[in-house]
C-alpha cells in the first residue's frame, strides 16, 4: 500500500495544461498520509484556481515571493524548512530552464534555491520543445544536480501532436514521490497512544493522581511516527511538547480518557495503553472548596473505568498492549494482567524505578513467554518496544 505518512510535500504547479491533473495528485497525497502544500506561479492560476487546491488541502495556496502573513514576511524559507520534498509538476520548458540557471524570481524558483529538501519535477510540454537540445541539456543538469525527473509519457497531446512530453498520471506520479522515502516497519499504520496520569476531582482546586510524567508515551509516540505511523495520542496532564506530526487529545479524568479513546480506536491498528489511569476516583466531586473543619476528613471512592479492558474486550479490536508499573512480582503480577486483561502484548517494569525518570528498564510478556529489555532511554527503549509490536502485529492481524 502506498504510504506518505507524515511527510511534508511542497507541490509547486506552474503553467501547462496538465496542471489540471494537480487536484487529483494532491488527493492521492494526503490519502497516502502526507501533508500538503500547494505553491504555484502566477501563470499556474490562469489553469487551475487556487482556491481548488486550497479546499483540497485544507491548506493556504502560496503564490507571492514576499509573504506578509508568513513567518517574518520570508515565505520561501519557511516553506523550504517545512517541507520534505518539493514536487514540480506540471514543469513547463521555462520553468527547467530557470532551475538550472538558478533563478530566483518567483516564490517557486526562490524556495527551491533555499531548501534542503530532495527536489523532483514532473515534465510536460509539446512534444518539440520536449525534444529541443536546450531542454534536453537542461534536463542532463539538473540531473547531475539530483534532481529526480519523473517521466514524460508519450501520446495525444492538448494541441493534437503526438509524442514524448505528456506529464505522468497522477497514480504513478505518487508511487514515484513514495519510493523516495525509505518505508518504517510501522509505514501505513494507525496507532493510538494514552499517556500520563489522570486527575480525579475532589473539588475545584484538589484531585487524587499519580506521579507519571508521561516520558514513555510520549517517547513511543515520537518514535512511532519515525517508524512511519500515524499517531494519536490521548494524554492526561503532563508538561511536555507534543512530538512533531503527532495528533494529540488532551484529557484529565479516566472517564475523558475512555470517552477519548473510544471516539478514535475504531480506526486503531494498534492500541497502546500507557498512562496511569487512576483505579479510583471520589463517588462525590465538591461543587464548592472543601473547607477545612475537623481533624479528620472522608472520602468514599468507586472505581474508575478500565480503559484497556475495555478496548480489548471490543468486539473489532486492535493489536492491544498494556504497561503494567509493579513495586513487586514483576513476571507474576505481568502475566496475571495479560492474561486477566486480554491483551496481545504487555510491557511491565518497576514503578519506582520509572515515573519521572528519562531511563527505563521493560519485561516484554505475551502468551509465549517474557523478555527484558536491556535498561536504556525511554526513547531507545521506545525503539524496540515498537519493534516488538511490530513483529507480533501480522500474526495477529490474520
Amino acid at each position: 500500500m502506498l504510504s506518505l505518512t507524515n511527510k511534508h510535500i511542497l507541490l509547486g504547479i506552474t503553467g501547462g495544461i496538465a496542471a489540471y491533473k494537480c487536484a487529483e495528485l494532491a488527493r492521492l497525497f494526503i490519502k497516502a498520509g502526507a501533508q500538503v502544500r500547494v505553491v504555484m506561479t502566477r501563470a499556474a492560476t490562469e489553469f487551475v484556481t487556487p482556491l481548488t487546491m486550497q479546499a483540497l488541502t485544507s491548506n493556504r495556496v502560496h503564490i507571492d515571493l514576499l509573504d506578509a502573513e508568513a513567518e517574518a514576511g520570508m515565505g520561501h524559507i519557511e516553506l523550504a524548512r517545512w517541507a520534505d520534498l518539493i514536487l514540480i509538476a506540471p514543469a513547463t520548458a521555462d520553468f527547467l530552464a530557470r532551475m538550472t540557471h538558478g533563478r530566483a524570481d518567483d516564490l517557486l524558483s526562490t524556495l527551491i534555491l533555499a531548501t534542503p529538501a530532495p527536489v523532483a519535477v514532473a515534465p510536460a510540454m509539446n512534444q518539440g520543445m520536449w525534444a529541443d537540445a536546450a531542454t534536453q541539456a537542461n534536463l542532463q543538469v539538473l540531473g547531475q544536480r539530483q534532481v529526480h525527473i519523473f517521466g514524460p509519457d508519450s501520446g495525444e497531446q492538448a494541441c493534437g501532436d503526438v509524442g514524448a512530453g505528456r506529464m505522468i498520471e497522477p497514480l504513478a506520479l505518487s508511487a514515484a514521490c513514495a519510493e523516495l522515502f525509505a518505508t518504517g516497519f510501522l509505514a501505513g499504520k494507525h496507532v493510538v497512544l494514552t499517556g500520563g496520569p489522570t486527575r480525579e476531582a475532589i473539588d475545584p482546586v484538589r484531585f487524587l493522581s499519580n506521579h507519571s510524567s508521561g516520558k514513555m508515551a510520549y517517547a513511543l509516540a515520537a518514535e512511532a511516527v519515525a517508524a512511519g505511523a500515524r499517531v494519536t495520542l490521548i494524554s492526561g496532564p503532563v508538561s511536555l511538547p507534543t512530538p512533531k506530526d503527532v495528533t494529540r487529545i488532551d484529557v484529565v479524568s479516566a472517564r475523558q480518557m475512555l470517552d477519548a479513546t473510544l471516539d478514535i480506536v475504531g480506526e486503531a491498528d494498534i492500541f497502546i495503553g500507557v498512562a496511569a489511569v487512576a483505579d479510583y476516583r471520589p463517588e462525590d466531586s465538591a461543587i464548592e472548596k472543601i473547607k477545612k473543619h475537623a481533624d479528620t476528613m472522608q472520602l468514599t471512592l468507586v472505581k474508575n473505568p478500565d480503559i484497556i479492558s475495555t478496548v480489548a474486550n471490543l468486539a473489532d479490536k486492535p493489536f492491544v498492549v498494556g504497561f503494567a508499573a509493579e513495586t513487586e512480582k514483576l513476571i507474576e503480577h505481568g502475566k496475571e494482567k495479560l492474561q486477566k486483561k486480554n491483551l496481545d502484548l504487555l510491557f511491565a517494569n518497576n514503578a519506582t524505578d520509572t515515573f519521572n525518570s528519562d531511563a527505563v528498564a521493560v519485561t516484554v510478556i505475551s502468551a509465549d513467554g517474557e523478555q527484558a529489555i536491556k535498561p536504556g532511554s525511554k526513547q531507545t527503549v521506545a525503539r524496540l518496544l515498537l519493534q516488538e509490536i511490530a513483529q507480533r502485529l501480522p500474526a495477529a492481524k490474520k
